[in-house]
């Protein structure tokens, strides 16, 4: 039985911050070389160090760990600050794809693997959601 969700056990299971910031450069590697992949990272800047550094705060403090996107970046609601892009069902699926290619690099359970893409679907789902009713 894993506690997932539960405190810092997610945080830990990701590998903490170093597992975190590695999945988040395969992530954006997978972006980047996949074709599935090729029309999300069109909609990001050239530089990725950023947006690689907020997916990995972010991430960081939602899987239970130490919570220092807020003081750097401020608050965040992800779905609102992807508003300003076109979001689909084809982004939203190419986002999880490329973010389930990039599990399959990392040394985490595939319980864990498993737990966190379907955990991630929740706000992928609203980033879409979100996106369609302020282009609609």
């Amino acid at each position: 039985m894993n506690n997932y969700g539960t405190l810092d056990a997610s945080y830990k299971a990701a590998g903490e911050e170093a597992g975190i910031k590695k999945l988040v450069n395969e992530f954006y590697y997978q972006m980047e070389t996949l074709k599935e992949g090729q029309h999300i990272r069109a909609m990001h800047k050239e530089d990725l160090d950023i947006i690689k550094d907020k997916l990995s705060l972010f991430l960081m403090g939602w899987l239970g760990g130490p919570r220092e996107y807020g003081p750097k970046y401020g608050g965040v609601s992800i779905p609102m600050s992807h508003q300003h892009l076109i979001i689909g069902e084809e982004e939203r699926d190419a986002w999880l794809f490329c973010m389930n290619e990039a599990l399959k690099h990392q040394d985490y359970s595939d319980n864990f693997k498993q737990y966190l893409i379907e955990q991630l679907a929740r706000p992928a789902e609203k980033i879409r959601q979100v996106s369609q009713m302020a282009h609609s």
